[in-house]
């Protein structure tokens, strides 16, 4: 791990910070970005997440789709959790968090956009930092590219139908044109921008070009949140409790999911080198195409994109954890 993805909550935090005090004291200038739209796209912002977004793609290798029926329990398992399990318990905790623990504490309509952010981030899977918490647990990398490659596809036609329905479900209207304009834009397109840079450069040549650009990538992703928090300075400084009511069910989303997959895995008797990726993709999320999504179907200074964010603090630090876990607990599981 280089120095910014191992700090990369103090970077967010620092962020948050400067994204705060430029908020209250220059409001005209993040007005500025947020009117600078086009179809509901923030276009300064679009830039920004492209940044993030197009690094990772390039690292998708759909020529390893071939050995998807290799040890296909691991990827199952993946799969499942992904698609099957995470939207639905992230959407049920926020329901119970903040329609009923919480109902006292948030007013109705903020509620509403903070389940709406929960939700986004439990629809997106890991797709680049994964490669991080796999590399950490000594995990197979080509059998983790294979699990990220083959979720990247199935994100294409399913994040937009099981966002929409947990958002509808969820009494949060869902406009239909927008979620779908996003999913292009933010999955599609960079997605075929990165097949045909790896097209063209090759392996070798993506891994030069992915490095060349990771301070890009994080710069990138530190200036949306700085411009995040800026549009959000005021509501935050009049309920500064909000990020913690927000972290809380995402705490127990993580280490809930984790603890599910990783209970699987060892009665599946995985090689640990396939079940402890397995169980990091399971439980990591896509933050970056949740933000995206989130300003994209609410706004810039919306509630569903600062529950985005908050996602973006304490992944860092909870993946670690759990890789420190993964690690100590090896000899649970069949020997790589």
């Amino acid at each position: 791990m280089g120095i910014f993805e191992r700090y990369l909550s103090v970077w967010v935090g620092l962020a948050i910070i400067a994204g705060i005090g430029a908020g209250l004291f220059m409001p005209e200038v993040f007005q500025v970005v947020a009117d600078a739209e086009v179809a509901n796209v923030n276009l300064p912002i679009a830039v920004l997440i492209w940044l993030m977004i197009y690094p990772m793609m390039m690292q998708v290798d759909f020529a390893s789709i071939k050995d998807v029926t290799k040890q296909p329990q691991g990827l199952a398992l993946t799969l499942v959790i992904n698609w099957l399990v995470k939207p639905f318990t992230m959407a049920a905790l926020g329901w119970l968090f903040f329609h009923h623990l919480f109902a006292d504490l948030v007013s109705p309509a903020t509620a509403q956009e903070y389940i709406a952010g929960m939700i986004l981030l439990g629809v997106a899977p890991c797709t680049a930092m994964v490669f991080v918490w796999s590399h950490l647990t000594r995990g197979d990398a080509n059998y983790t590219l294979l699990q990220v490659s083959v979720n990247d596809v199935i994100m294409i036609f399913a994040f937009a139908p099981i966002a929409g329905f947990l958002l509808g479900v969820s009494d949060i209207e869902v406009p239909w044109e927008t979620l779908l304009i996003s999913v292009v834009l933010y999955v599609v397109l960079p997605l075929l921008a990165g097949v045909i840079t790896r097209k063209a450069l090759g392996a070798d040549g993506v891994a030069r070009l992915s490095e060349t650009l990771k301070p890009l990538s994080i710069l990138g992703l530190l200036a949306t949140v700085l411009i995040l928090f800026g549009l959000q300075a005021p509501r935050i400084v009049e309920n500064p409790l909000d990020m913690l009511l927000i972290a809380i069910p995402l705490l127990i989303q993580t280490y809930g999911i984790f603890a599910i997959t990783y209970f699987i895995a060892i009665r599946l008797k995985l090689k640990h080198n396939v079940a402890a990726p397995a169980c990091m993709i399971g439980t990591s999320n896509f933050f970056e195409l949740a933000v995206a999504v989130a300003i994209a179907l609410f706004g810039l200074n919306s509630g569903a994109a600062l529950a985005t964010v908050v996602g973006v603090l304490v992944e860092v630090p909870v993946m670690l954890s759990l890789v420190a876990f993964a690690n100590r607990t090896k000899h649970w599981f069949e020997p790589s």
